[in-house]
């Protein structure tokens, strides 16, 4: 099975317009093919910057991203999910979906609604479904974009923890199964235990990597012991890098 694209991040600052300091600096790293890594900070530092940069909707910075070796403006585009869900509420779940990618077709749009667990759902509004259905449907959606590239600004933010727990167990076995090269931005720590195969601790203004580890146990085989011993290494790492 293909395995996801090598991302390559060289980001030596980027600063906005009016702003006297920079927001990123010294940003430097590379993700190996069908793997995650997870971008631990607080909100508002930058984590979602890099996002922008690394879909190559932003070129305003002093540095490169390659996709595979290609520029990232000029790679094709990865699959999106946001803090919320932003389906359009006039459109069906499939129409969402083939909003952002109508030569999909409706076949395989519905494919991608079929693997989230939303069998039988295609043609139903976003306001008769649950949030935790709404966030499927945001997945299907970035999945139809491109399965073997994720971008995940803080997706489970706004959820209920059970609910978190069962979306994040979809994601992981999406990913699995599709190789997928993912970035995953999270101010949660747990987050990062349970999916990432590498965590990133981002902190300091402008914005920079303080702290990294790989976490060593495979993700699909991470018991909860595992993932509460993860959550507490990387809580010790970010405790100690803010002292």
């Amino acid at each position: 099975m293909a395995q996801g694209p090598r991302v390559t991040i060289t980001i030596r600052e980027k600063r906005y317009a009016g702003r006297e300091a920079p927001v990123l600096r010294d940003l430097v790293f590379d993700i190996p093919p069908g793997s995650v890594v997870a971008l631990v900070g607080p909100s508002g530092i930058g984590k979602s910057t890099l996002l922008r940069i690394v879909a190559g909707v932003d070129n305003a910075f002093d540095g490169s991203v390659s996709i595979d070796g290609v520029p990232a403006s000029e790679a094709p585009p990865p699959g999106l999910v946001f803090q919320d869900s932003r389906l359009l509420p006039w459109l069906s779940a499939v129409a969402n979906v083939l909003a952002v990618r109508p030569d999909v077709g409706r076949d395989e749009a519905i494919h991608w609604l079929d693997r989230v667990g939303l069998a039988g759902q295609a043609d139903v509004l976003p306001d008769q479904l649950s949030g935790g259905m709404q966030r499927r449907v945001a997945l299907a959606r970035a999945l139809a974009v491109n399965p073997k590239f994720l971008l995940l600004d803080e997706p489970f933010v706004s959820l209920d923890r059970q609910l978190v727990g069962e979306i994040e167990e979809l994601f992981a076995r999406l990913i699995d199964a599709e190789g997928s090269t993912a970035i995953l931005v999270t101010h949660l720590i747990e987050d990062a235990a349970r999916l990432a195969d590498r965590a990133l601790i981002v902190g300091g203004r402008p914005a920079r990597i303080v702290a990294e580890r790989d976490l060593g146990i495979p993700r699909n085989s991470r018991t909860a012991e595992d993932v509460l011993h993860l959550s507490a290494m990387l809580t010790q790492m970010q405790v100690a890098e803010n002292a």
